[in-house]
C-alpha cells in the first residue's frame, strides 16, 4: 500500500522538493495540492498551475516522480462547485476541469473535489443540481481522460455562519442519495474518518459498508473535548468563535494524537481488502506556525502509522 500526504501543507517549497522530502522521510506518494495560483484558501495549495500545464511540464513532473520514485495519487481540488455565485462557480468549474485534464495528462487515477451547496436553494434543489453537474458533466469528462472523481466527505462549516455545513456530503444517509443520483462507477469517497469522529457517526462501519465506493484514505485525527461538548452540544459553539470551524468542543490533530485507534482501523482496512493509497493530510494547528513544524507533525505521523501498515501489502 503507497502511504502519502497531502502537499499543500507545506508552503514556499516547490513540488520537487516536496518530493525530494517525502522519499528523504520514507513516503511513497503524494496527493497534490492544485489550487488556483491566486487562491487564497487556508490549507491549499498550488503545486501544479493545471490551467497552464502543457505536455513538456507534465513530462518534467513524471520525471521527478521517477527521479523520488513516488506516486501521485491524487490531485486535490476542494471548492463549492454549486456556489450561489454565477460567475464563481463558473471560475470554480473550469478550475476543476483543468485539474481532470491534468491528471489525465500526468496518468493520475484520481481527482478529489467537494460538491457545496448553494445555500439559497432547499436540499432537494442542491442534489438536483449536483445530479446535473456530476453524472451528466464532470463524471463523463473525467471519464474521458481516465480519471475518478472522489468527493471527501468533510461537511465545511466554516463556509457558512454559525457552523452549518457548507456542503451536503459528510454523512450515510447523504452518501446514499448522493450515489443514487450518480451511480457513476468513476465517482466515490476520498474518506476521511476524522469528520465522523466528531459527529458521532461509526468510522468503522461506514468503512465496511462503503467500501466499494472508497477510493482514497486521508488520515487524519480528531480530538473529541467531552467536556466541551457538555457545554455546546452537537450544533457548538455560537457565541465567541475565534474563527470559522470553531465549534467549540473538537479539534483536527496529526494522527496518535486523536481518539482515532489506527491499528483497529487498519485491521478493518485490511478486512475490505483495501488497495488505494493512506495519505496523512495535516491540519493540526500546533504544528503548523512554519514549516519545520509541519515537517515534525508529518514525520511523528509517519513513525506512529508506519509500523502499523509495514505489513500490509
Amino acid at each position: 500500500m503507497k502511504f502519502g500526504f497531502l502537499t499543500g501543507c507545506l508552503q514556499d517549497m516547490t513540488l520537487e522538493e516536496k518530493m525530494a522530502y517525502a522519499h528523504k522521510v520514507g513516503f511513497d506518494a503524494l496527493d497534490v495540492s492544485c489550487w488556483p495560483t491566486d487562491n487564497t484558501r487556508d490549507y491549499s495549495g498550488s503545486d501544479i498551475d493545471t490551467e497552464n500545464l502543457t505536455p513538456e511540464g507534465a513530462q518534467e513532473i513524471l520525471d521527478w516522480c521517477k527521479k523520488y520514485d513516488i506516486t501521485i495519487s491524487s490531485l486535490a481540488y476542494y471548492d463549492n462547485m454549486l456556489h450561489p455565485d454565477p460567475a464563481t462557480r463558473q471560475h470554480y468549474y473550469d478550475h476543476l476541469k483543468s485539474v481532470i485534464v491534468a491528471a489525465g495528462m500526468l496518468h493520475v487515477p484520481l481527482v478529489g473535489c467537494f460538491i457545496g451547496k448553494n445555500q439559497n436553494k432547499s436540499l432537494e434543489e442542491n442534489f438536483d443540481d449536483f445530479e446535473k453537474l456530476f453524472k451528466d458533466d464532470l463524471c463523463p469528462f473525467a471519464e474521458s481522460h481516465h480519471v475518478s472523481l472522489m468527493i471527501e466527505n468533510c461537511p465545511m462549516i466554516g463556509w457558512q455562519k454559525d457552523g452549518f455545513p457548507g456542503t451536503f456530503s459528510y454523512s450515510p444517509e447523504l452518501w446514499d442519495e448522493m450515489f443514487r443520483r450518480v451511480p457513476n462507477k468513476n465517482f466515490g469517497l476520498n474518506f476521511d474518518p476524522s469528520h465522523l469522529v466528531w459527529q458521532g457517526i461509526d468510522y468503522l462501519r461506514a468503512l465496511r459498508d462503503y467500501k466499494d465506493r472508497i477510493f482514497h484514505i486521508d488520515a487524519k485525527d480528531m480530538h473529541v473535548h467531552q467536556d466541551a461538548f457538555y457545554k455546546y452540544g452537537i450544533f457548538g459553539k455560537k457565541l465567541h468563535r475565534t474563527q470559522p470551524e470553531d465549534i467549540g468542543y473538537w479539534t483536527p490533530v496529526i494522527p496518535g494524537l486523536g481518539d482515532i485507534n489506527w491499528s483497529i482501523f487498519y485491521n478493518v482496512m485490511k478486512e475490505i481488502s483495501y488497495k488505494g493509497v493512506f495519505s496523512i493530510e495535516h491540519e493540526d494547528r500546533r504544528f503548523a506556525g512554519n514549516n519545520d513544524q509541519i515537517k515534525k507533525g508529518l514525520e511523528y505521523s509517519y513513525n506512529h502509522l508506519k509500523p502499523i501498515i509495514t505489513d500490509f501489502k
